[in-house]
């Protein structure tokens, strides 16, 4: 047992701040002896602070019986629990304390935020515990609750990129796609009752499975004090990914193309790979993102063999870096008449992605000195960093964020191209084709063609 276990193991407060975040861009951490991990981000600009907290949950945990519920469970948050007897009392509490707040939920975390005057972190906090500890699914506010996100849905779906994503998606991840549908199905959401919402409490909504990041005008000595009075007796408990583990996505077998018919007067073309995993292939995800950058920047061969030469309307290459398989996603909009020769070409530029010439040494050093730019901008707003070092320590670590930019920075010729050999040249993918039944009828887009 190391340090740091035996420190937990005694029940004490380890802090784990030190050499490895020497350049820390104001970041101290501790973990309690219960698994929580505290992170204090110091911006004294202005006299405010946000408190959030985050689970590691989301789609990629849900089975399909309970296909949607983290969303639904992070509406429940906003409601009744021991010290607020109903939603009219929280919503009331909020107003007193001039809050700001919100929730999201994504694939692999699920988060609840809040900005208030420094002067009332103390209440601020306690708000927190109350919300997060003690929820009480009230079955009348559940079944109110279940309706609104239905709301969502219904206003997703009316979309037509909705049903391109999902049909996609279906194809992507055949096995196990409701642990990459954020949104959820209809009747599962419908179906939700109060013991599969405790089931999500017990199983992810534990300290050693969450972070609580306080940022802005704070002093980090007097933020941990605090929340190990409210938050040391929170019972630590088993491992969620042990007890119940993720499975790993497995590979497409043959690429597909799919038609997605809609009443639009375009066409989007949507291709996906399956892409690395940050468990697995770190590197990769940096290179994926100097990438993506470089192929999007307006003098690059993919725009000016695409875009300017008037096959497509605007195209773009993207990851999404996650623990369990991020995609690849390459998005282009274009039109009926040009449909076939922006096919062609979309595949002639896929297979000349890993060219020696395919870019300049100087794009390349542009693309990681405007990713690291916009990072270091990102840190202004103490609320927009919060969420960023949230969605990081749930995808990865802290470490990875502290470490990012030095490894852009890392990032090779070679890397970029054994990233792209790896997951996108020659891989299976499916293509979706969003068009209208007329225009589909007429090119007949499908398997196959």
């Amino acid at each position: 047992m190391d340090f740091k276990h035996a420190l937990l193991a005694a029940g004490m407060v380890a802090m784990i701040s030190g050499p490895a975040l020497a350049q820390n861009y104001g970041i101290t951490s501790k973990a309690l002896g219960n698994g929580l991990e505290v992170i204090v981000i110091e911006n004294h600009g202005v006299p405010l602070v946000t408190i959030e907290i985050c689970a590691k949950n989301g789609a990629y945990t849900e089975t399909p019986d309970m296909d949607g519920l983290s969303h639904l469970y992070e509406h429940m948050f906003f409601k009744a629990n021991k010290e607020l007897p109903n939603q009219e009392r929280y919503m009331e509490r909020t107003r007193e304390l001039g809050m700001n707040w919100n929730g999201t939920t994504s694939d692999e975390r699920v988060n609840y935020f809040f900005t208030l005057h420094k002067d009332d972190l103390a209440d601020g906090l306690k708000f927190m515990n109350d919300a997060i500890r003690y929820p009480l699914f009230l079955q009348e506010e559940l079944l109110r609750e279940r309706e609104v996100v239905i709301g969502e849905f219904d206003r997703a779906e009316a979309s037509p990129y909705f049903h391109l994503g999902r049909a996609v998606g279906k194809e992507l991840w055949y096995k196990y796609y409701s642990r990459k549908n954020v949104i959820g199905d209809r009747d599962t959401i419908l179906a939700a009752d109060q013991e599969k919402l405790r089931r999500i409490q017990s199983r992810y909504y534990i300290p050693n499975n969450s972070a609580l990041i306080v940022a802005g005008d704070v002093q980090p000595e007097d933020v941990f004090t605090k929340v190990e009075a409210l938050f040391g007796d929170w019972e630590r408990g088993d491992d969620p990914f042990e007890k119940y583990p993720i499975p790993e996505h497995p590979p497409l077998p043959q690429s597909k193309l799919l038609a997605v018919t809609q009443p639009v007067n375009f066409i989007v073309i949507q291709q996906t790979w399956h892409g690395p995993s940050m468990r697995d292939d770190v590197p990769s995800t940096f290179a994926a993102d100097v990438f993506s950058f470089i192929i999007g920047q307006p003098d690059s061969k993919f725009q000016k063999n695409l875009v300017d030469a008037g096959l497509v309307d605007g195209v773009g290459l993207g990851y999404q870096s996650l623990t369990y398989t991020g995609p690849i996603t390459l998005n282009a909009r274009t039109s009926a008449d040009r449909y076939r020769q922006a096919m062609a070409a979309i595949e002639a530029e896929v297979e000349k992605f890993d060219a020696p010439d395919y870019f300049t040494d100087e794009q390349l050093e542009f693309a990681k000195n405007q990713l690291e730019i916009s990072e270091i901008y990102g840190r202004e707003s103490a609320d927009q960093f919060a969420h960023t070092v949230s969605y990081w320590w749930c995808a990865r670590n802290l470490q990875y964020y502290m470490d990012y930019i030095d490894n852009l920075r890392r990032i090779t010729r070679e890397d970029i191209a054994r990233y792209i050999r790896t997951y996108i040249k020659g891989k299976p993918a499916v293509t979706g084709v969003l068009v209208s039944p007329q225009d589909q009828q007429q090119l007949q887009i499908g398997e196959g063609n």
